[in-house]
């Protein structure tokens, strides 16, 4: 997916917004979601947004996402994000996260998906490796949230 930071995406010091590039992650791991579960998807989460360079009004920003591991119903999406100036074509990384999403049914519930194969590509199982511990870290979470939460 590829954006053009206009004056609306940036803010006073003529950068893009954070929120601007969370939102083009959430479209473009949406995307790839959607194709690999072959239906509608919701968004479960967006974690471990990490900004390494600001990206300035009139560059090019070019998404990048993929499936990096699949389980029932959820699945986690890598997005690497790149910023392009359009005079002299250099790129740079400047944004990286993993979102979760989750496959629905019609009628709103959590439905079951293809297992993921990562095959013989060394790259695709390090990344379904690196996507289960994270899983296992996001569910912790949600645990200790969930027992907060009662107190």
């Amino acid at each position: 997916m590829t954006q053009i930071v206009l004056p609306t995406h940036t803010n006073n010091h003529g950068t893009v917004f954070g929120g601007q590039i969370a939102a083009w992650i959430d479209i473009c791991a949406a995307v790839s979601a959607q194709r690999y579960s072959q239906g509608p998807v919701v968004t479960a989460s967006i974690d471990q947004l990490h900004f390494m360079a600001a990206v300035k009004q009139g560059m090019i920003v070019i998404l990048r996402s993929q499936v990096n591991m699949a389980w029932r119903s959820s699945m986690e999406i890598g997005v690497r994000i790149e910023a392009e100036d359009p005079i002299t074509g250099r790129r740079e990384h400047c944004c990286s996260a993993y979102t979760t999403f989750v496959a629905l049914d019609d009628e709103g519930h959590p439905r079951p998906i293809a297992p993921f194969d990562p095959g013989d590509d060394p790259e695709a199982r390090r990344r379904a490796e690196q996507a289960g511990m994270r899983r296992q870290i996001r569910l912790e979470m949600r645990r200790r949230r969930q027992a907060a939460d009662r107190g």
